[in-house]
């Protein structure tokens, strides 16, 4: 996605996040300077009202086609006393299917949304503003192939106050990406 392109996504005025680093949450700006500087230069940030980062807000005040927007979501479950822990990435217009394949996936009994300040804490980004860039070691990052097939979509930033806006495909290169087929599920 180059900066041409970022206009697609709304009223948002995008900037090249590699210019912002003071829109992005700490591990959110250290994932994108380790990045691949030809997919770092396709990342883009905008700052909004912190008031609007949550998707159904943010995508009516700017104009933000929903179907462009990512929701990335901390799941947890136990297995034999482990707490395990992974990101689900999933377009806005589906819900991560948590229940029954991201729970087979991580090999637990059951799995739920990590609660608030669990995520907060161990993600080192703001509730609303969780991102795929910049995840804990060892979590995996589980895409929806829509999300990576999209030509552009916009997530958090690790800050209410900004988006992030970059080609799907890059997704699928971060550190412990993995496509699971059937992780976003319809919205009914």
């Amino acid at each position: 996605m180059s900066p041409t392109d970022w206009a697609a996504m709304g009223t948002l005025h995008v900037e090249p996040a590699l210019d912002r680093p003071e829109l992005l949450a700490e591990p959110v700006a250290k994932a994108l300077a380790a990045l691949d500087p030809t997919g770092a230069v396709t990342v883009g940030v905008a700052e909004i009202d912190p008031e609007l980062a949550d998707t159904a807000a943010f995508c009516e005040a700017y104009g933000s086609p929903l179907d462009a927007s990512a929701n990335c979501v901390v799941v947890a479950g136990r297995r034999s006393g482990e707490v395990r822990h992974a990101a689900c990435l999933v377009l806005a217009t589906t819900r991560a299917d948590v229940n029954g394949l991201v729970r087979r996936h991580l090999d637990v009994r059951k799995a739920s949304f990590a609660p608030m300040d669990e995520a907060v804490k161990l993600t080192g980004m703001e509730f609303g503003g969780i991102t795929p860039l910049g995840l804990p070691t060892g979590w995996p990052l589980l895409l929806d192939p829509a999300v990576i097939a999209a030509p552009g979509v916009v997530v958090g930033s690790g800050l209410r106050r900004s988006k992030l806006v970059l080609p799907g495909a890059l997704l699928a290169q971060l550190p412990a990406a993995e496509v699971l087929e059937g992780l976003g599920r319809p919205v009914s």
